[in-house]
């Protein structure tokens, strides 16, 4: 009898026209089901009885938000579900808005179909092995989309209304999912819920979704980011991709990519080829206009915008070394320069040569060339932290320059020149913005000790910059930065810097900023409590919102979404969210949504064993 069933699947997986495998053809009934008990998955011994549900099937019908992630502001999910195909979707679309939303809103359509399908687990190159037989009301139920954009330009800034209204309700064979948003951004956004409410039914090689419910949902924060490092070390346009299909499932909406750094320069520039000649570690490891281009359409469509950072005056060197053959003297200083430690934070060293004037033209041509790459840019980052004034005050020709002109050679004279270059970089990117007639972006900054009233009142006008926050979430300066009204954005190390815990890169022990930061560490973080410990005051009006920073030392295409996932859901969650409720009440939804992940070709970390998946709060401390 072994022998026969062999050879039947043996025979069915010649039939086949592309590679198969046996496991593609053979599906073990199970005697276990569950059964959603005060809001809790129940796993039960079935003995024989119809009633129980599959796994998918309670965690998405199971509490009032089923496996909803983010939780919605409002939302009120049925516990039944009917079985339908994703291949049976209609969809009617009204758009009231400007510029290319419809366009955008067909796209969004789209993806949220090929999310559906993704569920399948034997998905694989855009397609999944939907293979019956079926029930009649399976073949025949039909999934149709009410989509309403009511304004907006296919843009997202900082005053984008990204709510949105969902109502599910199926009358006989169809199920119609009514959708009314004021942008494409809500509306995307409701799509990503709604593809939430379905979920692969194990047993009968279908979907199931949710015959009824009602979200009214909205942002908590207009900011809700991921930093990736692409200086230290390269990261594809591959993984990037992975990065906003990870985003978009969890409702983030800006990828700040730290474009450079003293290690290398992997964008190239048409009219500064010289950058990416010098800087780039490889012709393969380079991002082409056209990389970056289509990168930004494919967050935009996802709902997320891209935030791109040239980093200065520090944490430049590689990319810049070719000024004096180009008449325009050293451009930096201290590069490579060794012992590191004593020009540095970390190897390799470089800042600006603030003696040449040439830095400004050539910042203002490499702003010229982003405008004409990153179209539309909203925020522009400027990095501008862990200066070393001894690099400075090592290096003849600025510390000549600097006595020349009476500046002195103290550290409040290196700050004060610090705030001079900040401001003619901000002047090189305006005019850069002017001379293509677009706006001109909101500057970003790192705090650092430029961070100092003294400084910040003279060189960073409050309706210009944005200040982004990094350090641990008890310093006095995220007091200071909030009292003298600037807008923030949270990155604070001790919370959502993804890259901690692991071992040390320069010499031996532990990284700088151990331990690793888990899930409930990223999950519980609230800029609002932080501050209004610190000042007494939330500050709902200037804070932004928050970002989750990975640093890529230690990372590269290898290890990039198991560093960021699913721990940048727990950051969604916060940040869409603003939970009141502790992590513990939310890890059910966490660990199913990292499954999503998974779905989605996610290489999300494992958080438990699977058993803890199928019997809900029984992985307890």
């Amino acid at each position: 009898m072994k022998v026969l069933v062999s050879l039947l699947v043996c025979l069915a997986c010649l039939a086949c026209l592309t590679p198969c495998y046996a496991s593609e053809f053979f599906r073990m009934p199970s005697i276990w089901g569950w059964e959603c008990v005060e809001d809790v998955c129940i796993k039960k011994d079935t003995g024989g009885s119809a009633t129980l549900l599959t796994l998918n099937t309670c965690k998405i019908t199971c509490g009032p938000a089923g496996a909803l992630w983010p939780l919605p502001t409002m939302a009120t999910v049925g516990n039944e579900v009917t079985n339908f195909l994703p291949t049976n979707l209609t969809h009617s679309l009204t758009c009231g808005a400007g510029g290319d939303s419809c366009q955008l809103l067909q796209e969004a359509v789209a993806i949220f179909q090929d999310n559906l399908h993704r569920y399948h687990p034997n998905y694989k190159n855009g397609s999944a092995p939907w293979v019956g037989p079926w029930d009649p009301s399976t073949l025949r139920h039909k999934l149709h989309l009410d989509v309403t954009i009511q304004g907006g330009d296919g843009i997202l800034t900082l005053n984008t209304d990204e709510s949105y209204e969902l109502a599910v309700s199926t009358v006989e064979s169809v199920t119609t999912a009514v959708i009314i948003a004021p942008t494409f951004f809500g509306a995307r956004h409701a799509l990503e819920t709604l593809s939430q409410l379905a979920e692969y039914h194990e047993t009968t090689n279908s979907l199931v979704l949710v015959t009824n419910a009602t979200v009214s949902d909205a942002p908590a924060f207009k900011y809700r980011g991921l930093l990736v490092d692409t200086s230290r070390n390269f990261i594809s346009v591959g993984v990037l991709e992975r990065t906003l299909e990870g985003m978009a499932s969890t409702k983030l909406n800006t990828l700040h990519l730290h474009l450079t750094d003293t290690h290398s320069w992997p964008l190239y520039l048409p009219g500064l080829p010289n950058m990416a000649y010098y800087g780039a570690y490889s012709p393969s490891s380079i991002y082409t206009p056209q990389d970056m281009r289509n990168l930004q359409h494919y967050a935009r469509v996802r709902g997320i915008r891209l935030v791109p950072e040239i980093d200065g005056p520090a944490h430049v060197g590689n990319g810049w070394q070719w000024g004096p053959k180009e008449d325009l003297g050293d451009l930096t200083v201290c590069v490579n320069q060794e012992p590191w430690q004593d020009y540095c934070v970390e190897p390799p060293c470089g800042q600006f040569n603030l003696a040449n004037p040439n830095i400004y033209t050539v910042l203002g041509n490499v702003y010229k060339e982003l405008f004409n790459i990153f179209q539309p840019i909203e925020i522009f980052h400027f990095g501008g932290d862990e200066v070393s004034m001894n690099c400075w005050n090592s290096t003849d020709e600025i510390v000549n320059w600097m006595m020349d002109n009476g500046f002195g050679t103290g550290v409040d004279a290196y700050l004060e020149q610090w705030g001079v270059y900040q401001e003619k970089a901000r002047q090189q990117l305006e005019a850069a913005a002017n001379a293509i007639d677009v706006n001109e972006p909101f500057g970003m900054i790192w705090t650092s000790s430029f961070i100092e009233p003294e400084y910040m009142n003279t060189y960073l006008n409050k309706s210009k910059y944005i200040v982004q926050i990094w350090t641990n979430n008890s310093d006095p300066q995220i007091a200071r930065v909030l009292e003298e009204g600037y807008k923030v954005v949270f990155s604070n190390y001790d919370a959502w810097y993804l890259d901690c815990g692991a071992g040390a890169w320069v010499g031996e022990g532990n990284n700088w900023c151990s331990p690793y930061k888990g899930w409930q560490i990223v999950y519980t973080n609230s800029p609002y409590e932080i501050a209004m410990d610190l000042t007494g005051n939330e500050y709902k009006d200037a804070i932004l919102g928050g970002e989750a920073a990975l640093w890529t030392e230690q990372t590269d295409d290898a290890t990039v979404d198991a560093k960021l996932w699913p721990r940048g859901a727990a950051l969604g969650e916060r940040l869409w969210s603003n939970p009141s409720t502790s992590w513990y009440s939310a890890e059910p939804r966490f660990i199913h949504h990292r499954h999503r992940l998974m779905n989605r070709g996610i290489m999300a970390d494992r958080i438990q064993p699977e058993w803890c998946h199928q019997n809900e709060e029984l992985c307890y401390a």
